[in-house]
C-alpha cells in the first residue's frame, strides 16, 4: 500500500502534488463529506462514496482531499469513509455494505485485502452501482476501473536515475516487500530492468517485507556480505529509512532510493539521508477516481487502468513537494 512535484492534473487548486505510498494505519473512522458548490440539475442527487483503507495517515488524507476536490469540481456530493486502521479488514467490507445498502450512485474502493472485497463488490453489481477500484487492484471482473501507480513504470524510473549517479559495472541491491505481493514485484522488476539496462549489476534482491527494523537488518547483513556496492534501490519509504540507519551506522556512502514520498522520506532526503525518492501521487488518485466515477454514472467512456503517475523527488525538488502536502495535510 503502502510520493511529489509537477504531478498532479490540472484540478480546481491547480496544484500538483506527490506522495507515499500504501500507509501507515490510521486512527479514525470518521466520515467527510463534500458537496459540489456548482451542481447541475442533471447532478443534484448523485452521491459518491469512497471507501479508504483507514482516514488519518497523510497518504490517505491526500487521497481524500483529492477525491474531495474532484466532487466540487463535479457538482456531485463526494462521502470519505474508512476504518480506524488498515488491518481492520471486517469494517472496511461493513462500510461498502452500508453504501451499496444506502443506493448510492457510484462506489470508489481502496480494498485493504482485495480478496475479501469481492463478494460485496458483486452485490454492488447486482445493485447496478458502478464501483472504481483505487490505489489497490482487485479481481473484480465488474469493475469500471482502476485508479492507481503503475508500479512496473516507476521501479523503472527510480532504477534509471539510480543507474545515472553510478557507473557501468558498480554493484547494487534491491530489497523489496513481501515475495509474491504483486505491488513489490513491479517495482523490484521495473528497478532492476532499468539498472541491468544501463549496465550495473544487481548483486542481491531481499525481501523485508515492508517493515523498517527488518529492512536495517537485511541491509545490514548485505554490507557485510557485499563491501563494494554504491547503492541500494528499496521498494517502499518505511524500509528505504531502515536500510538508510543500516547504511549510517555503517559510516557507509552507499546511496538510499526509496519509494512513497511521504514527509518522512522527503524530509530525510532534504537532511542528506535518503538521496532519492520514487513517490506517488494520491491526490490525483483520489480526484481521477472520483471523476472517473462520475463519468461511470453519466454513462460516458472511462478508461479500465488510469494511471495516476509517479515522480522522482531529490534534493532539488523536495521543497517543493513538502509546501504541497503541507498545503493540503497541514504540518
Amino acid at each position: 500500500m503502502k510520493k511529489l512535484s509537477g504531478i498532479l492534473m490540472m484540478s480546481v487548486l491547480g496544484a500538483g502534488l506527490v506522495m507515499g505510498g500504501c500507509s501507515n494505519s490510521a486512527s479514525s473512522g470518521t466520515s467527510k463529506t463534500a458537496s459540489g458548490s456548482n451542481k447541475s440539475a442533471s447532478n443534484e442527487e448523485v452521491k459518491v462514496s469512497v471507501v479508504l483503507k483507514a482516514l488519518n495517515s497523510e497518504y490517505w488524507k491526500l487521497v481524500q482531499r483529492g477525491a474531495m476536490d474532484a466532487g466540487k469540481k463535479d457538482g456531485v456530493t463526494v462521502e470519505v469513509m474508512g476504518p480506524s486502521a488498515e488491518t481492520d479488514v471486517q469494517k472496511q467490507v461493513t462500510l461498502i455494505q452500508d453504501q451499496i445498502t444506502n443506493n448510492v450512485n457510484a462506489l470508489v474502493v481502496a480494498p485493504s485485502q482485495p480478496a475479501t472485497v469481492l463478494n460485496v463488490l458483486q452485490q454492488a453489481n447486482r445493485n447496478k452501482i458502478p464501483v472504481i477500484l483505487a490505489d489497490t487492484d482487485a479481481n473484480y471482473a465488474n469493475k469500471v476501473s482502476f485508479v492507481g501507480t503503475g508500479n512496473l513504470v516507476a521501479g523503472q524510473e527510480g532504477g534509471k536515475y539510480m543507474a545515472n549517479k553510478l557507473h557501468k559495472g558498480d554493484k547494487v541491491a534491491i530489497i523489496r516487500g513481501a515475495l509474491g505481493d504483486k505491488t513489490h514485484d513491479d517495482r523490484s522488476n521495473g528497478a532492476e530492468k532499468a539498472l541491468k539496462a544501463a549496465g550495473i549489476n544487481v548483486v542481491t534482491i531481499q525481501p523485508a517485507d515492508s517493515d523498517r527494523a527488518k529492512a536495517m537488518n537485511v541491509m545490514q547483513n548485505i554490507l557485510q556480505s557485499n563491501p563494494k556496492i554504491k547503492a541500494v534501490f528499496v521498494t517502499s519509504e518505511d524500509m528505504a529509512l531502515g536500510a538508510l540507519r543500516a547504511v549510517q551506522s555503517k559510516n557507509s556512502k552507499v546511496k538510499v532510493v526509496g519509494f512513497d514520498g511521504t514527509s518522512e522520506g522527503l524530509n530525510s532526503i532534504k537532511a542528506g539521508g535518503l538521496d532519492a525518492e520514487v513517490a506517488q501521487d494520491p491526490y490525483k488518485i483520489g480526484y481521477m477516481a472520483v471523476d472517473a466515477a462520475v463519468k461511470a454514472i453519466h454513462g460516458k467512456s472511462v478508461d479500465k487502468r488510469i494511471d495516476s503517475g509517479a515522480n522522482v523527488i531529490t534534493k532539488e525538488n523536495v521543497d517543493e513537494s513538502l509546501s504541497k502536502i503541507k498545503q493540503y495535510v497541514g504540518n
